[in-house]
């Protein structure tokens, strides 16, 4: 996945991080509160804050003790609530997976250029495709919710700098 957008609804003043999915037409949009946009969004767009952010100094400590950000994964969807896990490299080479909301592992992730990946299960339940057809050979509704969605937003806060590669 990567981060093809961050915008926020103009009528609710809510943000939103829009994953793409690079193998195919496929989007994940999540509802993030206003610090992780901005996080997000100024790192995308290659600038940084005067003093570090939280997610900045994250990855300066973890560069000090020799760590990195291997990947991270949205794990899943409990009642509208996405749950991501990062997966942290150490200097001994072990592996350790730590629990995170889904915004600061994104926010993390476009810091470290860490992939990102979501779970199979998250995009069918959450993901939306432009060609969606539903079972009976019915555009998918969620399809339709998402371009209305989409089209009521106003500010589109990324991306214009660096991407990480495509997955």
């Amino acid at each position: 996945m990567v981060v093809e957008s961050v915008r926020v609804h103009v009528l609710s003043s809510q943000h939103v991080v829009i994953l793409k999915e690079t193998e195919r037409d496929r989007y994940l949009p999540i509802w993030i509160g206003p610090s992780e946009a901005n996080a997000i969004a100024m790192r995308l767009q290659g600038l940084t804050s005067e003093r570090p952010l939280t997610h900045d100094l994250l990855v300066t400590i973890l560069g000090a003790v020799h760590g990195s950000i291997n990947r991270v994964v949205v794990t899943h969807v409990d009642e509208g609530t996405f749950h991501a896990r990062l997966f942290l490299d150490s200097a001994d080479g072990s592996e350790t997976e730590i629990d995170s909301r889904t915004s600061d592992a994104i926010a993390v992730a476009v810091r470290t250029g860490s992939r990102i990946f979501v779970d199979e299960r998250v995009l069918d339940e959450a993901g939306v495709e432009p060609d969606g057809e539903g079972i009976d050979g019915e555009r998918d509704t969620r399809l339709e919710v998402f371009r209305e969605f989409v089209n009521s937003l106003d500010v589109d806060l990324g991306p214009a700098g660096e991407r990480p590669p495509p997955e």
